[in-house]
């Protein structure tokens, strides 16, 4: 089972990829993971023209059977954010939905409890959750990939309790 798991974002798009770890019993492997740095003095489209280009071909290369991917988070101070993470996700999900992946939409809280225990868990907590988790000698930077490898690793565990809707 491999599971790619993405933070969306119009600056850093986050991926991580995980597969079934060999022998039983054991956690999943990376199989990739990294980010995206669009081009930030390029306008909107061209940076989700570079976006659906760059996913296309990491989903083509990696091959998962899932991807997920984490919900809109809406907060009423930083209206502007959500508006921007929207843009991204909605190229990702056609990306994803061209390339008949199975996907599922995880909530933020969702992600960081199943790896840290806490759904209100801090940037560098998720960070070492996930180092500690695929037993990583350090933390995944930026925090971009480890929230896309904390996805992932949600899916995953998903797929083994059979929970993926």
């Amino acid at each position: 089972m491999r599971v790619l798991g993405i933070d969306p974002g119009l600056s850093l798009t986050g991926y991580g990829c995980v597969a079934d770890g060999p022998g039983s019993g054991r956690g999943p492997d990376i199989v990739e993971a990294g980010c995206f740095r669009l081009n930030q003095r390029a306008c909107v489209s061209e940076r989700l023209v570079e976006l659906e280009s760059d996913l296309a071909a990491l989903v083509e290369r990696v091959g998962p059977d899932l991807v997920c991917v984490e919900s809109v988070f809406a907060h009423s101070r930083f209206p502007r954010t959500s508006i921007t993470m929207a843009h991204a996700r909605g190229v990702i999900l056609l990306v994803i939905a061209r390339a008949g992946c199975t996907l599922i939409e995880l909530p933020p809280a969702e992600v960081k409890k199943s790896v840290t225990g806490n759904g209100r868990a801090s940037k560098a907590q998720v960070q070492e959750a996930i180092a500690a988790h695929l037993g990583l000698d350090e933390a995944p930077e930026p925090a971009d990939v480890a929230d896309a490898l904390a996805a992932a690793l949600c899916g995953w565990h998903r797929s083994r309790s059979g929970a993926l809707v």
